[in-house]
């Protein structure tokens, strides 16, 4: 026999530490590839290896999470595949920070050992995200966990570089890339965050070689004018058609600069010139190539002037801007400064202004494999919800740009390819090469760079489960069945994994993808440091415990809207579990000798007729909102059965059975008793894993893990719409009593007498039922009749079409009650008029469904009708003042 007795406090730590590790030791998060049970899998998106767990992470593998725990109770077969990402940039620049402390930089040591140093790092801290999100209570397959650089997906990343290369999809060339002076290496475009800042516009005169006045350009930039080659006009401007062919003079350098025309050029803004800089814009890089203006690179990798830059070589390009600026003011060539508002690009990473430059990358052609990424969703073989984020998705392919997936850094994947020194053959396989393929030299040296980290993530839902290998965990579980995924990372990485999918499995990588938001502070501004409303997910759970955490996340999780957190929230569900706790604790102490049987049997009481027959609806919407990934509303659905209707009213109503002598119906009730915790706990399970394994455990002959037992499904014999209508009239008459209690400051133990008046239809429902209404609320007599006389003193209310009077003599105070039926005709009264108003628009009687006009035509009746009874009961109250 378990011990049923639980502690009165709910202790969330001792708890969930206990669990855990009871369901890592069971082995209940494990998938089996050989199940025979419908597949259901999830990849995680990796987190950063640096990472510590924040804000985002928290919704995301919360809602991860309860899919999966959901699909499990099913009888589904889950795969959730955990991971993480080495994340270049940032692990790089973690070591490196941890190697300026001891005096070192990288170059000194060589990248042998700094990559060592990487991996040394990665062993003693990279497990830390994936130890909190066990602590978030994640259902993760640990046994199959991955890492981006370990061995089995590094062979994946070269199959495909190699498989690309040999395509003609992977090229090298010269193009004008995103540079990050600081990171020291080149950025995807998706890398670069444009921020809104002050700038300048800076007009400068380019003279004519004879000296005359020639042609004044704008730019926000003029520390780039050292490398301007040429200046372009449009060829439709009257204004600049003469110079067209020309030269002009570079101001501070006096390189000559032809005059071209060329209709980028932007007539109206500006001067309607534009100075020509191939080597450091994207736009220039393509004038010049049409007209043939060769680039000219004045910067180097760290933003510092070069050697052709002249006079300002060595030069931060900060510092070189002022000194030009003030070199043209004095030489007169400066005619003009303005302020101006405009967008500049910073890196991802560090924040610095990135620095358009020319440079030799490694590209993707995606345009094609953009096209079937298009195709696949417009087929629906991949569905976005919320559909609104299908246009974003669609607007980037749309104009997607080749991808450089190369990275000028040491820590990731080395592209693997090799330059022969003595004949320039370039040779990509999957073996390291011993010799040239042409002329067989030895003599090679493999490329520095090495790949964007999307890249490896892009094959994460295939590269994971074995690939480039026919493993059964692909036969399995690919196509996964959903990735759970924020909105910022829709570019980053669901569109690179669906091209990668398509490409190398020739199916999609998730049939669903649910685009989950921000989650902001209470205010709805983005949390950050520097604003100081964080608030840490960590610190959160021991100071709530998680399953109030999650809850709280999964209830403000609605479709296409920002999650608004703030530790009230959070404290206001730890009330719900104490509510839960306590709810079991009463129900246990009033199981003794109850036997849990296969089958219930038929309840006769209203309290359990209705309980069950709410259950079953609440089942039913629970199921479906979860299918529709609706998690806030199946998070509300089970926060208001549980709370208002099975603690609240059930098990309020079935205290008298429990607590009285009838041993048969008793026990009956104890049936029922148990079943409706048993669905609360398995309803809940999903959101609040900890607390209801906990419990679950103290249920009477509950074996197992609450884990495996069976998810709630309707059972349609137990729906009883008779018993939901008569409840709904209890329910109203008890709280319109209660009301009163309150309004008339009635103490709450004292016992009152209560008179209902009112048709047959409903009398009837109280008379059958008033032993519940008596006990609910405080009651030595219930009087109930069809109509008669209606008491002098007594305060009153309308509930539905009855009149529910309770006498006060010597109790009430009749100004005040007078006012209390004042108000509640002032409130009523602006209804009514709304109703008749809208029953007397023409364009809603002819435009309105029937149905909808017929509702609202009982509704202003039944408003009409109430607001009648309010105001005869203030003339009765009236007359009782006067004496009458």
């Amino acid at each position: 026999m378990k011990n049923n007795m639980l502690p009165k406090a709910y202790e969330p730590a001792e708890v969930e530490e206990k669990w855990y590790r009871f369901w890592e030791q069971q082995g209940l998060f494990r998938a089996d590839e050989t199940s025979t049970a419908p597949a259901y899998s999830i990849v995680i998106p990796p987190p950063n290896v640096t990472g510590d767990l924040h804000m985002g992470h928290a919704l995301n593998n919360t809602l991860q999470d309860i899919l999966c725990r959901y699909r499990r109770m099913h009888g589904d077969n889950v795969l959730w595949m955990p991971g993480t990402d080495h994340a270049g940039i940032a692990t790089q620049n973690v070591v490196e920070r941890q190697l300026a402390e001891e005096g070192l930089d990288r170059h000194e040591i060589g990248r042998e050992k700094f990559t060592q140093r990487v991996w040394e790092w990665r062993e003693l801290y990279g497990g830390k995200i994936i130890n909190q999100l066990k602590r978030l209570g994640a259902s993760c397959d640990w046994s199959r966990e991955r890492f981006t650089m370990d061995e089995g997906l590094s062979q994946a990343v070269r199959m495909v570089f190699v498989s690309l290369y040999h395509e003609g999809l992977i090229y090298r060339g010269q193009r004008i890339i995103n540079w990050c002076p600081r990171c020291v290496t080149a950025l995807a475009n998706l890398e670069v965050e444009a921020e809104e800042r002050p700038g300048r516009l800076y007009h400068i005169r380019y003279p004519s070689p004879d000296g005359s006045d020639g042609l004044v350009v704008v730019t926000t930039r003029p520390e780039t004018m050292l490398g301007d080659t040429g200046v372009a006009v449009h060829p439709e401007d009257e204004r600049y058609r003469e110079f067209v062919g020309k030269t002009l003079i570079l101001p501070l350098l006096n390189r000559k600069l032809p005059v071209v025309a060329d209709k980028y050029v932007e007539m109206d803004f500006g001067s309607g010139t534009l100075k020509v800089t191939p080597a450091h814009d994207p736009y220039d890089f393509e004038i010049g190539q049409r007209h043939g203006l060769p680039p000219i690179k004045v910067m180097d990798d760290q933003g510092v002037m070069n050697e052709e830059a002249g006079p300002y070589q060595g030069l931060d390009r900060d510092e070189c801007r002022e000194r030009i600026v003030a070199d043209l003011k004095e030489q007169g060539f400066l005619l003009k400064i303005e302020d101006y508002q405009h967008r500049v690009g910073h890196c991802y990473r560090c924040k610095t202004i990135i620095e358009p430059t020319l440079s030799e990358q490694w590209f993707i052609a995606v345009k094609q494999m953009a096209e079937v990424s298009m195709a696949a969703v417009r087929e629906g073989k991949t569905r976005i919800i919320p559909e609104m984020w299908e246009k974003n998705y669609f607007d980037w392919l749309e104009n997607i740009e080749d991808w450089c997936i190369s990275r000028q850094i040491w820590w990731g994947h080395r592209i693997p390819a090799w330059y022969c020194q003595d004949c320039d053959e370039v040779i990509v396989a999957m073996e390291d090469p011993k010799q040239c393929s042409r002329c067989k030299s030895s003599n090679l040296v493999q490329e520095s760079d090495v790949l964007d980290t999307w890249f490896s993530s892009a094959l994460w839902p295939f590269s994971t489960m074995g690939w480039p290998e026919k493993t059964p965990e692909l036969e399995t579980f690919y196509p996964t069945s959903v990735l759970v995924t924020g909105f910022d990372i829709l570019f980053f990485w669901v569109a690179r994994m669906m091209m990668m999918g398509l490409h190398f499995m020739k199916d999609v990588p998730f049939r669903d993808v649910y685009i989950h938001a921000l989650v902001r502070d209470a205010e709805g501004m983005k949390m950050s440091k520097s604003k100081g409303n964080v608030i840490d997910p960590l610190v959160i759970m021991d100071r709530y415990g998680t399953d109030a955490f999650r809850f709280t996340l999964a209830a403000f999780a609605a479709q296409g809207r920002d999650v608004r957190l703030s530790e009230e929230r959070i404290e206001g569900y730890r009330h719900f579990v104490n509510k839960i706790w306590n709810a079991s604790r009463f129900t246990l102490m009033n199981l003794e000798g109850v036997e849990a049987s296969a089958e219930l049997p038929r309840p006769k009481s209203l309290a359990d007729r209705w309980m069950l027959s709410r259950l079953q609806e609440i089942f039913s919407k629970v199921n479906e909102a979860l299918e529709s990934y609706h998690f806030n509303d199946a998070a509300s659905l089970i926060y208001q059965f549980t709370w208002h209707e099975f603690c609240d009213w059930y098990l309020e109503m079935i205290k008298p059975v429990l607590y009285g002598e009838a041993d048969k119906e008793r026990k009956e009730t104890q049936q029922f008793l148990l079943y409706g915790l048993s669905a609360v706990l398995r309803l809940l399970h999903p959101f609040m894993p900890y607390v209801t394994e906990e419990l679950w455990h103290h249920l009477p002959q509950k074996d197992g893990s609450i884990m495996v037992a069976d998810f709630p499904e309707p059972d349609e014999s137990l729906v009883d719409r008779q018993a939901e209508e008569e409840m709904a009239v209890v329910t109203d008459v008890t709280t319109a009593i209660r009301n009163i209690r309150g309004e008339m400051n009635v103490a709450p133990a004292a016992q009152l007498d209560v008179m209902i008046f009112g048709p047959d239809s409903l009398t009837g429902i109280v008379q059958n039922h008033g032993r519940y209404i008596e006990d609910l609320a405080r009651l030595s007599s219930l009087e109930v009749q069809r109509d008669g006389e209606r008491p002098k003193v007594a305060a009153s209310a309308v509930v539905r079409e009855l009149e529910l009077f309770v006498p006060l003599e010597g109790v009430l105070d009749l100004e005040e009650e007078s006012q209390r039926v004042k108000k509640e005709i002032s409130k009523l009264e602006p209804e009514v008029a709304r109703s008749k108003k809208k029953l007397a628009n023409k364009q809603f009687l002819n435009r309105a469904p029937e149905d909808v006009v017929a509702k609202e035509r009982e509704k202003s009746e039944r408003l009409a009708d109430k607001l009648n009874k309010l105001q005869r009961q203030l003339e009765r109250l009236r007359k009782i003042s006067d004496g009458g």
